[in-house]
């Protein structure tokens, strides 16, 4: 199953500069991971802003909720997850 997910990311203000840079390199080692399992199968970063566009390929709700929230930046994720179909139209 696809989903499209936003997820936009707003640290504490108690938390300093270095902490911040723990954390965002375990999120690219996880989302590494996810990617070359082929379970992220795009990121897209929004311009202007500390958000992403990620596309997931899993087989249930249950295995997206379990992967987003083992993001290690989760406690500060907003997260908005799109569930997506075959367009009609679609010629792949």
């Amino acid at each position: 199953m696809l989903y499209m997910t936003r997820m936009d990311v707003t640290f504490p203000p108690h938390l300093s500069a270095e902490d911040i840079a723990v954390f965002q390199a375990r999120e690219k080692e996880y989302s590494g991971n996810l990617q070359r399992e082929g379970r992220i199968q795009g990121i897209w970063r929004i311009v202007g802003e500390y958000a992403n566009h990620a596309l997931f390929d899993v087989e249930t709700n249950d295995e997206l909720h379990e992967v987003l929230s083992g993001f290690p930046m989760y406690p500060y994720m907003k997260v908005k997850v799109t569930p997506l179909a075959k367009h009609p139209n679609s010629i792949r």
